[in-house]
């Protein structure tokens, strides 16, 4: 009996031994899974510090020689301007610590104080008068901006005086182009150089060869001890074909790329890629002549323009790869916010034309007044040698007709064309622009504008708003501006380009990309 109790506890101890060592075994597992768990995460979470970008056509990396749209692009982080744009378009300070417009024809910019090119010699308005006057020789995407521009005085070191010809409506949005060093190109040809300019911005140039650049951070920027750069190098790399690029892109040799194809998922597909699409400033417009027989009413504007369908339009010619445009500054203007959207309705066609006395009678539109009959008859102008505008004009004249408008469709030759466009001798033109930076209407509006229309209370607007520089105010100013556009119709936006940035998942930080640059917010990017 006591031999059996001896058996049993001897068991029991024999099995708490047991216990005891499954549990340690399963603690020390569960210890290195946490610590393989930790690890893994600190992995996934670890970031790298060289961003891989692609670029083709490849030309120069001075800012001010290039034509290279990329290089532009990219130089808003190189070379800093006077003043820059905001990713909603509106003007901020860079190098200049304020500007102010004196009078008409006179704008002082004062520089910040301290600043530094990235070798550590010192910005100094001698810089910029040297900058302007290699720009005034018109060799330069900038060279527009300082067209103007009469004469540029050197008030002190930090001061400049610019002297315009005649006044400007927001001059001061020509000046983003970038700042070069007088001393480093004192000895040289200035527009034969290969010279790097020296770096104002958050990184410089620390290399270059035939096939690529690299970038690294600039310590001497102004604002390198407060803000936190994340990328460390920037490598860019020159392909000979857009299309050699989105290979590299695919296989992952390079992070980024920007481009104007609207079908550049048929070539690197969607996995593992993130596309953002911005809008560009080709805008495409019908022009009506305002003075002309029934387009004189604004009745007869605002049902062609209920009666055509952009959306189709977008759908139809360009595969909803272009945006429907409402007005000249809805590229992405703080002075625009509203949705640009197609205002198609025949039933509000119907209905602007039935309250200006037009009926609609055997398929066409017509009004009897003192005995005369009139007929909605226009005649359109297109460039024939415009193969995607003479789309648009066709469909235009398809959805015009099947509301009751006559349209006679006019494809004349490019020469023609221009002729009629100078003269303004037609009733509607197919016609476009490429948006600057800046939101002066004067063109659309302005004296002898394309479309002879004629608004006291525009006229005085615009007089207004070239000596105010207060936000809300402007806004309250082409709101108004806008209102009156949407009553009388004397152009009808169609339609926008669409840009693209294509990079990695890889990459990552708020992409907001512009017109201006696509590296809004880079200082924030980084590459996982």
């Amino acid at each position: 009996m006591k031999s059996n109790i001896i058996k049993y506890l001897f068991i029991i101890f024999a099995i708490g031994i047991i216990i005891f060592a499954i549990y340690k075994i399963n603690s020390q597992e569960e210890t290195s899974n946490l610590n393989l768990e930790n690890n893994t995460s600190q992995t996934s979470q670890k970031t790298e510090s060289i961003l891989n970008i692609g670029i083709s056509d490849f030309d120069n990396i001075n800012p001010l020689i290039t034509k290279n749209k990329d290089i532009i692009s990219l130089s808003t982080i190189l070379y800093d301007p006077l003043l820059k744009i905001t990713e909603d378009y509106e003007i901020e300070n860079c190098l200049a610590e304020e500007w102010s417009k004196s009078d008409k024809t006179t704008y002082l910019v004062k520089l910040k104080d301290n600043l530094k090119w990235d070798d550590g010699s010192t910005v100094t308005g001698t810089d910029v008068k040297y900058t302007i006057e290699q720009l005034q020789e018109g060799k330069s995407v900038y060279s527009d901006n300082v067209e103007n521009i009469k004469s540029v005085e050197i008030i002190d070191g930090n001061t400049v005086r610019i002297n315009l010809k005649e006044e400007e409506p927001f001059f001061e949005y020509n000046l983003i182009f970038p700042i070069v060093s007088s001393n480093q190109f004192k000895n040289e040809d200035f527009y034969k150089s290969r010279l790097a300019p020296k770096a104002t911005g958050m990184y410089k140039v620390t290399s270059a060869t035939e096939s690529n650049m690299e970038l690294e951070k600039n310590e001497n920027w102004r604002n390198a001890d407060s803000i936190e750069r994340k990328i460390d190098k920037v490598i860019i790399t020159y392909f000979d074909t857009i299309g050699d690029a989105y290979n590299s892109l695919k296989i992952g040799n390079i992070d980024l790329v920007c481009t104007s194809n609207t079908n550049v998922e048929d070539y690197i597909g969607t996995i593992g890629f993130v596309t953002k699409d911005y809008k560009g400033r080709e805008l495409d417009f019908i022009s009506i002549n305002c003075e002309e027989g029934v387009l004189a009413n604004k009745e007869v504007r605002q049902a062609i323009n209920y009666a055509i369908d952009k959306n189709k339009i977008n759908s139809s010619v360009f595969s909803n790869n272009y945006y429907v445009s409402s007005f000249p500054i809805d590229y992405g203007s703080y002075l625009y916010s509203k949705e640009s959207k197609s205002s198609y309705s025949q039933d509000k066609a119907k209905e602007v034309l039935e309250d200006a006395g037009w009926e609609y009678r055997y398929g066409s539109w017509r009004k009897t007044e003192n005995y005369r009959t009139q007929y909605l008859n226009i005649d359109l102008i297109v460039d024939n040698s415009n193969e995607t505008r003479v789309k648009v004009a066709e469909l235009i004249e398809e959805q015009l007709e099947d509301f009751g408008i006559n349209v006679y469709l006019y494809r004349v030759s490019n020469s023609s064309y221009k002729r009629y466009l100078e003269n303004k001798n037609y009733d509607m033109i197919i016609t476009g622009v490429n948006n600057g930076y800046s939101p002066d209407l004067t063109y659309f509006f302005g004296k002898d504008n394309i479309a002879n229309y004629e608004n006291e209370e525009i006229t005085g607007i615009l007089n207004d708003i070239k000596n105010i520089s207060d936000k809300d105010m402007l806004t309250e100013k082409y709101n108004r501006i806008i209102e009156i556009y949407e009553d009388e119709m004397p152009y009808i936006c169609l339609y926008r380009n669409k840009e693209k940035v294509v990079y990695s998942i890889r990459l990552t930080g708020e992409v907001i990309p512009n017109n201006y640059s696509v590296y809004h917010n880079f200082e924030n990017w980084y590459r996982q």
